[in-house]
């Protein structure tokens, strides 16, 4: 590598309006390298990345690159620079093919109609040499979102690129899969291409970078080979303290049966199967996980559990009680809590402030309410001894939630359900959009709750946070349970080909739980 970084940013200042995206970052990427940026949400990562490859405009700074300076006004022009970017969010039009996905906007409409053939054909090219197993004919609707992040690398490789930035690229992929996509980086670099990864996942970071930079504030606060560091020294510099790595447990003491789930039925927004013959149980004192690739009906499994769509067919026994076909509102007044995957839509109203969010299913409850009228006395109280005990970060109990950072939101979200003593407790991504530092505390907090014996289903896509907190895992495939295994990071791979569909050879998994011992 020469002397000479490839890229650098320098001095780089984002504002909007009075919040600092970025004060000042400065990085340096050499050619060939795989170069990995970390930080907490809100550190400035993405929005660096956003203005490298043209997508904002910074305030001040420089970019040199290739020992030229870079100014950019729009992606396109990144490209023409050779600078491609792989957003977390896909950016593909589902009822268009891959090719003609690729072709969107680079050509005329008579130009892309007389060069399919041409495309489609690189694309074949591109795919047999990266191994990358891209169809261009496919429709990107019946692609699986595996398929679909390598739809979406290649696209970024078929418009010529040396500079790939990927912004976490294996956050709905299988263990096999990650592991595919990680090697394709290397082989990538091979090829001369220059890769900047962006990543939460540590492990990942470890094993494939070159170098690391941790991003705090906006600015950048460490950068080091990768080799001379560590998950925990990484941990430590992105949240600027000591961060738990494993979170401490006992081996679970379960007890009776809190929830029984008999033979559950129900479809997705467009009125197609999603959960097909669910039957599984969660008893007091353990955490049952739910593994599976996003997409394969967990989120309707969720949202039909807290009567926010209704079921087909089959039962949802809480403490015995049938509880299918009941209000959310009526469920709420039973003994179960619910932390949506989804907080904004679900959880939280962003205009309101903190101490109404706090109140949204009790706010006529005691102490609450006295005659029919609000306490806000009470309701002040309950909410500063929650932002107290959670260690939320707020300007105040009147303060509009959608000014806590999204860690923050999570944090009230959980104390908000924690605080109604439920004994079933549903999950779902519970530290989706947060940092390892709220990550931590969220985490440490669900396990308090399987020791004080309640009952817990976590739907989750992220491995890692199964293994840390379930006692068993159950994993879900095109809406069916198709193996239970213990949380035993040994296994993964017999983890992951049930994910994909696939069981491991040998039988070694045991099969869903019958519908008779319910």
């Amino acid at each position: 590598m020469a002397d000479q970084p490839f890229l650098r940013m320098e001095n780089i200042h984002k504002r909007f309006g009075n919040v600092v995206a970025s004060a000042g970052a400065t990085i340096d990427v050499r050619q060939g390298e795989i170069y990995a940026l970390l930080g907490e949400n809100g550190a400035g990562k993405s929005v660096l990345m956003n203005i490298l490859c043209g997508v904002l405009t910074p305030n001040s700074g420089e970019i040199v690159f290739r020992g030229a300076p870079l100014r950019l006004g729009s992606p396109s022009e990144a490209i023409r620079h050779r600078i491609g970017m792989v957003h977390q969010h896909f950016m593909l039009v589902p009822n268009l093919t891959v090719v003609e996905n690729y072709l969107l906007g680079k050509e005329s409409p008579f130009a892309v109609l007389t060069g399919l053939k041409e495309a489609a054909a690189r694309i074949r090219a591109l795919s047999d040499h990266y191994g990358l197993d891209v169809r261009p004919e496919a429709y990107i609707r019946d692609l699986s979102v595996g398929e679909r992040q390598r739809v979406e690398i290649l696209k970024v490789l078929f418009h010529g690129i040396d500079l790939l930035v990927l912004d976490e690229p294996t956050a709905v992929l299988t263990p096999q899969e990650t592991n595919r996509l990680l090697d394709l980086l290397r082989v990538l670099v091979a090829d001369g291409k220059t890769v900047i990864f962006i990543s939460h996942k540590l492990d990942e970071v470890m094993r494939v970078s070159d170098r690391v930079s941790v991003m705090r504030d906006g600015k950048v606060v460490f950068t080091t080979d990768t080799k001379s560091t560590n998950p925990r020294e990484l941990a430590r510099m992105m949240v600027g303290r000591d961060v738990l790595m494993d979170l401490p447990t006992k081996a679970a003491t379960p007890g009776r049966t809190v929830l029984a789930v008999e033979n559950l039925h129900c479809n997705n927004d467009i009125g197609l199967p999603a959960v097909r013959g669910v039957s599984f149980e969660v008893r007091a004192g353990e955490i049952v996980g739910v593994a599976g690739v996003s997409g394969n009906g967990q989120s309707e499994l969720a949202l039909a559990l807290a009567g926010l769509i209704p079921a087909t067919e089959g039962a949802i026994k809480l403490n015995g009680e049938n509880i299918r076909g009941l209000s959310p509102g009526e469920i709420g007044r039973r003994a179960m809590a619910h932390i949506p995957e989804d907080r904004h839509k679900l959880a939280i109203v962003l205009p309101l402030p903190l101490t109404e969010n706090v109140i949204l299913q009790r706010y006529n409850q005691a102490p609450f309410a006295k005659g029919g009228l609000l306490a806000p006395e009470a309701i002040a109280r309950h909410t500063r001894d929650l932002l107290q005990r959670f260690k939320v970060k707020a300007g105040g109990v009147d303060s509009p939630i959608q000014t806590l950072s999204g860690g923050n939101q999570q944090k009230l979200v959980v104390a908000r359900e924690l605080a109604r003593r439920p004994d079933f407790l549903l999950i779902s991504q519970l530290t989706r959009g947060i940092d390892i530092g709220a990550m931590e505390f969220v985490m440490q907090e669900i396990l308090k709750q399987r020791e004080l014996g309640k009952a817990i289903l976590l739907i989750s896509t992220e491995l890692e946070e199964l293994f840390a907190l379930s006692d068993r895992i159950l994993v879900i495939y095109e809406g069916r349970i198709v193996g239970e295994m213990p949380p035993d990071r040994n296994r993964l791979d017999e983890i992951g080909l049930l994910m994909a569909g696939n069981a491991p050879a040998g039988g070694a998994v045991r099969p869903p739980l019958d519908e008779a011992r319910l």
